[in-house]
């Protein structure tokens, strides 16, 4: 669990730690400091509005009954991997825009007022603070409890992202962004598949989905969730050593659909006949 849960904080850290970094830059080289202070407040709120988020669905689903628990454990799961799987894919394709994105909203929001600024600040992080909230619960509830492992690998996550955006922005580093994002999103779509599939064994043993005793493999003896290398490809990949026939499918389909789809090159725009290059 500490290794998944650090690759999403730093993902999910680092995306709004730039964001933060080149709004706070923006507006230091256009000599509007008086600005930053809303700005601050916006990301502020963002984080307390995350972990306040993070916090009531970890720890309010102690009254629920077990099956209520893994209703709402597997349907966050999936939603989780939704936000992952948008998130990898937004970021390949804004990775290279972003910056005069944000610098053009920031003018505009400038123009409008302050409490435009606040906004700004507050949507642009807390997108990012919510996707963590969700997946960090997904995380929490895939590891069936008694252990920080969670807790401690998204915070390495985060404190790392803040540090390699802090250095960026003082430029005492070169780092090749669209490379980061290239590796952490290939990573990301296992961890993903792991937590769907995972979301599903929730639902099935919820009694929404059928299929719990219907088993693709039973690796209890070969590979046991106790051992290390278990308990490593369980930490990782959200491995189980009893996989249902819909855990595995859905799996596979998961990683065979997303993982082409996310490595795929865009294709170069034709050009046009008649022109030169």
């Amino acid at each position: 669990m500490l290794f998944s849960s650090l690759l999403i904080g730093l993902r999910e850290g680092l995306e709004a730690a730039l964001v933060v970094s080149i709004l706070v830059a923006f507006l230091v080289k256009t000599e509007r400091r008086g600005v930053l202070r809303w700005v601050w407040l916006g990301v502020t709120a963002a984080v307390l509005l995350s972990i306040a988020i993070g916090a009531v669905l970890t720890y309010s689903t102690a009254q629920l009954s077990f099956e209520q628990q893994e209703l709402l454990g597997g349907s966050l799961s999936i939603v989780a991997v939704g936000f992952v799987t948008a998130m990898i894919f937004w970021m390949r394709k804004a990775s290279k825009t972003i910056a005069a994105e944000l610098r053009g909203k920031m003018d505009s929001a400038i123009a409008v007022g302050p409490l435009a600024v606040l906004l700004l600040s507050f949507l642009a992080v807390g997108r990012e603070g919510l996707e963590t909230a969700v997946f960090f619960y997904a995380t929490v509830e895939s590891a069936q409890g008694g252990t920080t492992q969670p807790l401690i690998g998204f915070a390495i996550g985060i404190v790392i992202a803040v540090m390699i955006a802090y250095l960026l922005y003082r430029g005492a580093v070169r780092f090749n962004l669209g490379k980061f994002f290239t590796i952490t999103g290939v990573l990301l779509v296992f961890v993903a598949a792991g937590v769907l599939a995972y979301g599903l064994h929730d639902l099935q043993e919820s009694g929404f989905l059928p299929g719990l005793s219907t088993l693709a493999f039973d690796a209890s003896n070969a590979v046991p969730e106790t051992s290390w290398y278990g308990a490593l490809l369980k930490g990782i990949f959200n491995y189980s050593q009893q996989t249902t026939v819909l855990q595995a499918i859905a799996w596979v389909a998961y990683v065979a659909i997303v993982l082409p789809l996310f490595l795929r090159r865009s294709a170069p725009k034709p050009v046009p006949v008649g022109t030169k290059e």
